[in-house]
């Protein structure tokens, strides 16, 4: 397969599986570009766009990651605080709590971000094409309605 103009010239099959590989494992692009023989982040980016195969290798990578990523917070939520040794059998580090704490914060902001379809807060709109907006009305209910309106007009209101 010819490289296409920009791709750069270290693709591979191999360094993208690679690439791909420490993608779905959780690592970032950015770390896995700093280790020795690795492409500049530009060069990953025109193989993305240029390259199809390597982009939906790349993007299936990505979701795998982020999995590992919501999984991680919850090894990180898990974990028991350290506890710092003294009077009373010890306390909990408040400190390290906290630092925990903003670590997972983190990483579910980033999913949200990066991921908002399976991370994201769920906001259903009415009317969508998977929540269709449907009325049904019974002749009953329509005179209850009505009903209802015209003693409203009676009163006033």
């Amino acid at each position: 397969m010819g490289r296409p103009k920009g791709s750069g010239s270290l693709y591979t099959q191999e360094l993208a599986a690679h690439i791909c590989e420490r993608l779905s494992m959780g690592e970032t692009l950015v770390s896995i570009l700093q280790s020795p023989g690795m492409p500049k982040r530009s060069t990953v980016q025109h193989w993305i766009t240029d390259l199809p195969e390597f982009g939906e290798m790349y993007a299936r990578a990505r979701d795998a990651g982020f999995d590992v990523l919501a999984e991680d917070t919850i090894r990180i939520i898990d974990e028991e605080p350290e506890r710092i040794t003294g009077e009373g059998g010890g306390r909990r580090d408040s400190a390290y709590v906290q630092w925990q704490k903003n670590r997972v914060e983190l990483r579910l902001r980033l999913l949200k971000s990066w991921c908002p379809k399976r991370y994201g807060d769920r906001q259903v709109l009415v009317g969508e094409a998977e929540n269709p907006l449907t009325l049904a009305f019974t002749p009953e209910t329509l005179i209850s309605l009505a009903d209802g309106l015209q003693t409203e007009r009676q009163d006033g209101k």
